[in-house]
């Protein structure tokens, strides 16, 4: 399939995509809306459009196959998310909403996260059309809302609504064209710590909240929860990422709050990995502590055995396109691979092109050959699974 790639044309989706900006937060992925459906209009896809909250807008398209209807033929969903995360442009090379290649990379907001995959999903169609060889499954594409910010509004929105429907799931995230089947969950929360407050000039006739959250980011920051390492996503982590609180130099604090993301191990639950964050702090010796836990978001974690045939076929089809048998991974970061595996119980490969060092950084790039070599590795699935 390889011989069939055009470069030019999975560069120019990729460069469309990146463009538009759709950054989550704020959130508002309807401006992509046009480019996706010309990307995909030719196959006359039967289009279901969600938007939960305005704006967040995901688009379901079922493509028809070119012998028709058959209740025999296996299904296979593409998801992508179609958000991305924020930018400090200033700390830029160029603007990140205006793609360009330079030495062989495509550089962009999203050109890595994911929309380099979606493109280069959506360009196999074009490798097939050019090879003569239709689809050996029926296809759907999710290009989905709000993943960056755990996809309630996006993925787990269709999963409610009854619209994820298949066999097999390939999720094109970076992984470099390696096969994920695992990936960690996450809880993030909000601890508002509460103090009394005093005056600056005597500080112990207050209570601090700021001194009681430093003692807290020192408990919680990197801890071991002693947990037993998993052998594709080792032992979870817990990050302190914010901390805000006080209101002048001169009184003692009456409030702080730190912001916790605590990634998780299969089997974790949202009740579970809150009981042992609250067992922590609570053990941590904070004399007085006063403390609220307020939970922004959980993610459960997800995985799939190496030794599932979905997972055999996505590795001998990028086998058959790049020449190189790629690897088997666990990802510490969340995906919406795990509504798919999870809830809708459908065997779900995160396979995609670049890096995911590059995902969320400054000066974001995919490779154009990642891109290509996706494209044929993709090519070579949509005419094989069946």
């Amino acid at each position: 399939m390889r011989q069939h790639v055009d470069a030019n044309r999975v560069i120019d989706l990729t460069k469309a995509l990146v463009a538009v900006d759709t950054r989550n937060p704020p959130g508002n992925e309807s401006p992509i809306e046009g480019v996706v459906r010309d990307a995909l209009d030719r196959w006359r896809p039967r289009w279901t459009s969600v938007e939960p909250a305005p704006g967040r807008l995901s688009l379901v398209a079922e493509l028809d196959h070119p012998d028709g209807p058959d209740a025999d033929r296996l299904t296979l969903i593409v998801n992508g998310h179609l958000d991305v995360v924020p930018v400090n442009a200033s700390a830029w090379t160029h603007d990140p909403f205006d793609p360009r290649v330079l030495d062989g990379r495509l550089y962009g907001r999203g050109s890595a996260d994911m929309k380099g995959g979606i493109a280069a999903a959506v360009c196999a169609l074009e490798v097939l059309d050019r090879a003569g060889v239709p689809p050996a499954c029926n296809l759907v594409f999710h290009l989905v809302a709000d993943e960056e910010r755990g996809g309630r509004l996006g993925t787990q929105t269709l999963l409610e609504q009854g619209l994820i429907h298949g066999d097999a799931c390939l999720v094109p995230e970076p992984t470099d064209m390696q096969l994920c089947i695992a990936e960690r969950g996450l809880l993030q929360a909000r601890i508002l710590v509460e103090g009394r407050p005093g005056h600056g000039s005597r500080p112990r006739e207050g209570v601090s909240a700021i001194e009681h959250a430093a003692q807290l980011v020192l408990a919680l920051h990197a801890a071991d929860f002693g947990d037993v390492e998993h052998p594709l996503l080792g032992r979870p982590t817990a990050n302190v990422g914010t901390i805000s609180g006080g209101t002048t130099f001169n009184t003692v604090a009456e409030s702080c709050v730190i912001g916790l993301d605590r990634r998780v191990l299969p089997g974790a639950t949202e009740a579970s990995t809150e009981v042992e964050i609250r067992k922590l702090i609570e053990g941590a010796g904070i004399d007085g502590l006063r403390y609220e836990f307020d939970l922004d978001t959980f993610g459960e974690a997800s995985e799939m055995a190496a030794t599932d045939p979905w997972v055999k076929q996505v590795g001998e089809a990028v086998g058959r396109a790049t020449g190189r048998q790629p690897g088997i991974i666990g990802m510490t970061f969340t995906t919406d691979a795990r509504f798919v595996r999870n809830q809708a119980r459908i065997p779900t490969v995160v396979c995609g092109p670049g890096a995911v060092e590059q995902a969320h950084g400054n000066d974001e790039f995919v490779s154009v050959e990642s891109l290509v070599d996706a494209t044929a590795a993709f090519a070579e699935l949509m005419a094989a699974y069946g």
